[in-house]
């Protein structure tokens, strides 16, 4: 069976580093495997793949894949890889959510730990050599405690669990916004200690008991532009707004708005719906906001999460047991 990895992305640490299939040939000497730079040559490879992993498969190159059985995306999100054909084959996709989680959950955590101790205003004081204490002291909001403060986490993925278990860790009161709130995911239950899971008519009234809500749901035709004007003004004034999920969960001229306006205590975003972000973005000249560079999942172990979830998986594909991160194609998660 042939193996076809198509992982081409500008940024070196999204592409597939060379050891990564030298090392699969060695573990699995019974598959063929194919590492392709780009997409340049991906169409004469598709016919005999039995197993293809990449961010995106267009349709007519699907069509040509009749073979394939399994598509892994090394990715949480797999919204570039959901067509209709694909929803409708027999083909299982997976996704890369348990690689991504942890630490994209630790980047959700720095972002709110800034954004309550002044770690960005520190720094700007810094830069200008001023022991500004009390200028610190006299930005709104004021600076701020994780510990007894609310959380209201949209989405109880591989990131939004992460989230839950460090924000608990922290003594926050988690209230998680997910599709099912009645299952159970991982070792959860729908309502324990600090967590409670609420369901999607649940979404403002938790915004509205926030003092911070971040964003780790997929991007689905539900979830595009969630997060807008009448949302936001759900939120406290003194509430802060993290994005490690994607940029069109929220509608960006009402969320500049409301920071220009200061109706919201501040924003974290890792993420934007148009990347890289534009040099004439507002986003980049408001005091309130935080903009790291969608830097959320860089790890220098990211290719042996990789390679530990691709490698169990393989050995239970082969071996015909369930695999591990099996997206919903109809859900888009």
């Amino acid at each position: 069976m042939k193996l076809l990895i198509v992982v081409q992305h500008p940024f070196e640490l999204w592409q597939a580093p060379p050891w990564f299939s030298e090392r699969l040939r060695g573990d699995f000497p019974d598959l063929e495997i194919v590492q392709l730079a780009s997409y340049q040559d991906v169409d004469r490879h598709l016919s005999d793949a039995g197993i293809f992993i990449g961010w995106s498969l267009r349709p007519e190159q699907l069509a040509l894949a009749t073979q394939l059985r399994w598509i892994h995306s090394p990715a949480a999100a797999v919204h570039a890889l959901m067509t209709p054909a694909l929803a409708a084959s027999n083909i299982v996709v997976t996704n890369a959510s348990s690689v991504h989680g942890p630490v994209v959950a630790e980047h959700a955590l720095a972002l709110m730990l800034a954004r309550a101790k002044r770690i960005p205003s520190a720094v700007h004081y810094q830069d200008k050599k001023v022991w500004a204490q009390q200028d610190l002291w006299r930005e709104t909001p004021l600076p701020c405690e994780l510990a007894g403060a609310t959380l209201a986490l949209i989405g109880f993925g591989g990131i939004g669990r992460e989230v839950a278990r460090l924000a608990a860790a922290f003594g926050m009161r988690v209230l998680v916004v997910r599709e099912h709130p009645d299952r159970a995911a991982g070792n959860s239950k729908p309502e324990t200690g600090n967590l409670v899971q609420l369901g999607p008519t649940d979404l403002d009234d938790a915004l509205s008991s926030a003092d911070f809500v971040v964003l780790a749901a997929p991007l689905t035709p539900k979830t595009r532009g969630l997060i807008n004007a009448a949302r936001l003004a759900r939120m406290k004034p003194a509430a802060y707004l993290v994005n490690v999920s994607r940029g069109p969960l929220i509608d960006d001229a009402a969320l500049v708005a409301a920071l220009q306006a200061g109706k919201l205590g501040g924003a974290a975003l890792d993420v934007f719906e148009k990347e890289p972000l534009a040099p004439g973005s507002p986003y980049w000249t408001l005091p309130n906001v935080l903009i790291t560079p969608h830097s959320a999942a860089l790890t220098d172990r990211l290719w042996d999460r990789h390679y530990a979830l691709l490698s169990e998986n393989l050995r239970r594909f082969l071996s015909g047991r369930p695999l591990l991160g099996i997206v919903d194609k109809h859900a888009g998660y």
